[in-house]
């Protein structure tokens, strides 16, 4: 039932004004965007990840598939450092809500704050978790929408880092 109400929210959210601006696949330019970090820092993209590659995850603390993916997105972050920048882009939540769930979980890549969902929404975003691995150029080079297990995430990285 509770996922059924999930789904029919999601499907009235997209009717209304709040609908996502943009459809961004492989291929597209990945949307620029400046936020805050839950540690209190700046971020802007693409300014700060030129030259980088990037995989750009959106996620809440609702979201029962994102706590499980966060830490495998861990371990491949974490395999990949200084190759590879995860940004956790945290849709529609406040930054005590972030923090308490970022500890709990024990991920150590940055975490963004979008407390009204326009990063998401110039994403396309329309379900949580949604995950884009953007190329040094800012391209979209992957898209994984809905939970995806650390082999399926790996092996996107590598073909990223390639």
């Amino acid at each position: 039932m509770r996922l059924f109400l999930l789904i029919l929210a999601l499907f009235l959210s997209a009717c209304g004004k709040e609908a996502p601006k943009a459809n961004i696949n492989i291929g597209s330019i990945a949307p620029t965007f400046q936020t805050s970090r839950v540690d209190g820092g700046a971020e802007h993209f693409p300014a700060a990840y030129f030259g980088k590659p990037l995989v750009v995850r959106f996620w809440a603390d609702w979201c029962k598939y994102c706590e499980g993916e966060m830490k495998a997105i861990e371990t491949v972050y974490q395999a990949n450092k200084g190759k590879l920048q995860v940004l956790a882009i945290n849709a529609g939540q406040d930054k005590a809500t972030i923090n308490a769930f970022i500890k709990k979980i024990g991920v150590t890549y940055p975490a963004l704050l979008d407390e009204n969902s326009a990063i998401a929404r110039s994403y396309g975003v329309v379900g949580l978790p949604t995950t884009f691995f953007i190329d040094a150029k800012g391209i979209v080079r992957g898209k994984i929408v809905g939970e995806a297990d650390e082999a399926t995430f790996a092996r996107h990285v590598q073909e990223l880092l390639q």
